[in-house]
């Protein structure tokens, strides 16, 4: 059976992002080209957070992707994610956006924020696709190397 075929068969879901996932959601920050590398204890330590949204794309039980938010009172803010070179343009990081933003929706978040480098294009344009607008810039944002981050906003409610 092809790949392609077994990868259709396979079933998707996305689920709480766990601390036995922490060592594949490294690794896939690692491999993607836009999302921030955060370290292993960076990831364990913001499980912990109150108001985290953290969740994972897995594919049986391999982890393809993954969401990290958090909620302060009514705004909700993307801090990281990432999707496996090799399932990009599968509609994973919509799914995962999707589902982190019906989890602020339910929290009655009001507001979703995001920085992206001014460089990652890709970026602001999936963001776009999904309702992000850009809203402002921030100088010396990013570092190594040094660049600006472009913040996005989407509205989720009145």
């Amino acid at each position: 059976m092809a790949a392609d075929a077994k990868r259709e068969q396979a079933e998707r879901t996305i689920r709480v992002f766990l601390p036995a996932d922490i060592g594949a959601v490294t690794r896939i920050s690692t491999e993607a080209s836009g999302a921030s590398r955060w370290t292993e204890e960076s990831y364990r330590e913001a499980l912990e957070w109150p108001g985290i949204v953290a969740m994972v794309r897995a594919e049986d039980v391999e982890v393809i992707g993954f969401i990290l938010g958090r909620q302060v009172a009514d705004e909700g803010e993307i801090l990281n994610l990432a999707v496996s070179p090799a399932r990009r343009r599968g509609g994973e990081g919509g799914a995962l956006l999707g589902a982190a933003l019906g989890e602020f929706r339910a929290c009655r978040v009001r507001r979703v924020f995001l920085e992206v480098r001014e460089s990652n294009e890709t970026a602001m344009a999936f963001y776009g696709r999904q309702g992000f607008l850009k809203t402002g810039r921030r100088l010396g944002y990013y570092r190594e190397p040094d660049e600006a981050a472009v913040l996005m906003e989407m509205k989720l409610g009145d």
